[in-house]
């Protein structure tokens, strides 16, 4: 039986040098809001969408309760919660999607 001290040094001892320069940094190329924004949403097109979505269903519920139709303003609010709701599922299942190709 080894004691924990010794076991720990052979382990050590077996396990493989750390290298002793680093590998060259990656080079990337400067991107704007514009090619940034293009680029996310080629990527999963599902959270603009939704964010689309979910604008205009608030926006059409205000002018209903501007106008005093309060049944259609409320169901235009319930509608805006499940588009907000839509949209993160759409956020998150992009990035897990994007999590597991960083994996591959």
């Amino acid at each position: 039986v080894l004691s924990p001290w010794l076991w720990a040094a052979a382990m050590a001892a077996e396990s493989a040098p750390p290298p002793l320069r680093p590998g060259p940094l990656p080079v990337f190329s400067e991107e704007g809001f514009g090619e940034k924004f293009l680029r996310k949403t080629r990527e999963n097109p599902l959270v603009p969408l939704g964010c689309l979505c979910t604008v205009g269903v608030l926006t059409y519920g205000l002018i209903s309760f501007k106008r005093g139709n309060t049944r259609r303003s409320q169901l235009m609010m319930r509608a805006r919660v499940l588009a907000q709701g839509f949209t993160l599922a759409a956020l998150l299942g992009g990035m897990a999607i994007t999590a597991m190709k960083s994996k591959k």
